[in-house]
């Protein structure tokens, strides 16, 4: 027979099954979260003042901010390669004219 008392005390055991119930869930759900594995940085750590000579052919360049590690930066690209030059060099804005900006979403073939 079910009394007010009985009652209020299968109330309070079924509330209490549900929150371990829910914990369980939210403890096993932490033991399998794969933590991020170490992304290294892929950027310029140091520039060149060099003159790019006219010879090299470029195919396209990025403007990069410094955060560290990385420098302040523009990076030509070449077929092959990259070259990390200082945005300050008095050289620059006349290389730049002519050279088209590269999208860095399509720069998969410079995984550096």
């Amino acid at each position: 027979m079910w009394t007010p008392r009985t009652m209020a005390w299968t109330s309070r055991l079924i509330t209490v099954a549900v929150l371990i119930a829910l914990m369980g869930c939210f403890i096993g759900a932490q033991g399998n979260y794969r933590r991020p594995t170490r992304v290294g940085v892929s950027c310029c750590k140091e520039v060149s003042r060099a003159r790019i000579p006219p010879t090299v052919k470029l195919v396209g360049y990025k403007q990069q901010n410094a955060l560290s590690p990385c420098v302040d930066a523009i990076i030509f690209y070449t077929e092959k390669d990259k070259i990390c030059s200082d945005p300050d060099a008095r050289w620059i804005p006349a290389r730049l004219r002519g050279t088209t900006l590269i999208l860095i979403r399509h720069l998969n073939m410079f995984m550096y």
